[in-house]
């Protein structure tokens, strides 16, 4: 059965003839396979459709082949009897194709045709899902720095709202302290000159000037208006610090927060060892004279 050129067989199965003329110009007339390949690659390229100028002296589709075979009978005309029968025979393989023909050589170019596009769209499909492996595989990793990032500004935010709740404490603590000294301030002047004047009333009834009473004021108790606080923490380590003596315990369990080595979040209770003594919530609010712990003291950190 004769075959269809190249550029026939494109013409046959439907497409454009500028776009089979540049197929077959392209792929060098190598075969059909490759000019389909060529048109399916370039289908969308905006120039495809662009006027097709072959080059000086080429010829598409075959035809320069034909005319070179068509000298070769001029030149067998010299031939021997045998050279013409075998001319005879070469022109009849090159009889025109039978229009059942062209449709059975264009059926398996369709069917060619159809083969290499499933080809090209799994290849496609393969390439597809490749990018979204890669696109999910980055969104992930974004996921995950945002994660990241937020958890970082959550914990900013927290210590800070903790340094801010241990200021306003201490804050709060101060203007107790404040209050506290007025008050004493005051007790200590509106009493001081209590005593003179009860002495001179008691004056006349203590004649005999050999009475021990009369030698002078009784000595006063010294005050002490700090505390020296030693700190033994879970692991052992002691820390030690310097309070005023009307800071309440919670000051020196916020010290112990913040400068020992206490895991964050885990609670702890406080409590003297000598006399053993746990100091509960109530506690925490006395100012440490009231406590005892004046001028000097030992306290231990235990677990809840």
């Amino acid at each position: 059965m004769a075959e269809l050129t190249t550029l026939e067989s494109l013409l046959e199965m439907g497409f454009d003839r500028n776009r089979a003329e540049k197929a077959v110009a392209n792929t060098g007339n190598q075969g059909i396979e490759q000019a389909m390949d060529w048109l399916m690659e370039h289908e969308n390229d905006p120039d495809i459709d662009e006027p097709y100028v072959p080059p000086v002296g080429n010829v598409l589709g075959g035809e320069a082949d034909s005319q070179s075979n068509a000298e070769q009978p001029t030149l067998a005309d010299t031939a021997e009897g045998g050279d013409i029968g075998y001319n005879e025979t070469d022109e009849s393989s090159k009889q025109p194709m039978t229009e059942e023909e062209k449709r059975e050589q264009v059926k398996r170019l369709e069917e060619l045709m159809r083969v290499k596009q499933a080809e090209r769209r799994e290849r496609e499909r393969a390439e597809e899902v490749e990018r979204e492996k890669v696109r999910r595989r980055q969104g992930q990793e974004l996921q995950q720095i945002r994660q990241k990032l937020q958890d970082d500004d959550m914990k900013k935010l927290a210590d800070q709202r903790r340094r801010e709740k241990m200021e306003d404490k201490m804050a709060r603590q101060r203007v107790k302290e404040k209050i506290a000294r007025d008050r004493e301030e005051r007790a200590q002047k509106f009493g001081g000159g209590g005593p003179p004047s009860t002495a001179a009333s008691f004056q006349p009834a203590q004649p005999s000037p050999s009475s021990p009473t009369s030698q002078g004021p009784p000595p006063t108790k010294k005050e002490y208006d700090e505390s020296r606080i030693q700190v033994r923490l879970l692991d052992g380590s002691t820390i030690t610090t310097v309070f005023k003596a009307q800071e309440p315990l919670a000051a020196v369990r916020v010290y112990v927060q913040m400068n020992g080595n206490t895991p964050e979040g885990q609670d702890f209770m406080l409590l003297s060892p000598y006399p053993r003594h746990v100091y509960t919530e109530l506690d925490m609010e006395k100012p440490l004279k009231e406590l005892g712990l004046v001028p000097s003291a030992v306290l231990v950190v235990a677990k809840k």
